[in-house]
């Protein structure tokens, strides 16, 4: 079992200035999810948008992960092409999820032989722990917060 995550900053532009971004992929055998701080999720309603890139630091060597709102989707689903994996939700379902208190939208995408690939889009939640070195001041306050206080 590989266990990815991959975190990468950015510069991104929202309405008061600048703020960073660090759009969370995980990937563990045939599972996806993305993680998005609270600026990312204002910059997807704003916009439809988030993305990130991964450099490897050689010629071509990057991955790309995106998550926008698609009016050809249903639900939510998955493509990967020249470097990007592509998650692209539908508006109705994106809508839905941006204003409410869903933690996230999940699905399962049929892959061919019998096999799937599960699709998680999740709003970052701060850990119950602090953790060394984890920046979560854009994260969203954890619903048990009040509780382990």
């Amino acid at each position: 079992m590989v266990r990815i995550l991959v975190t990468y900053v950015t510069k991104a532009k929202n309405y008061k200035g600048y703020y960073f971004v660090c759009m969370k992929l995980r990937i563990r055998g045939n599972s996806i999810r993305l993680r998005l701080t609270k600026s990312e999720v204002v910059q997807f309603d704003k916009t439809g948008k988030v993305e990130e890139i991964v450099e490897f630091g050689f010629e071509k060597a990057y991955l790309g992960y995106q998550l926008h709102r698609s009016t050809d989707h249903e639900r939510i689903g998955a493509k990967f092409e020249d470097n990007l994996l592509c998650i692209s939700v539908s508006k109705k379902e994106a809508d839905n999820w941006l204003n409410s208190d869903r933690v996230g939208i999940e699905a399962m995408q049929r892959i061919g032989g019998g096999r799937s690939l599960r699709i998680l889009v999740e709003k970052d939640y701060a850990c119950l722990t602090p953790r060394a070195h984890e920046d979560e001041s854009d994260a969203f306050s954890h619903p048990l917060a009040a509780d382990t206080q």
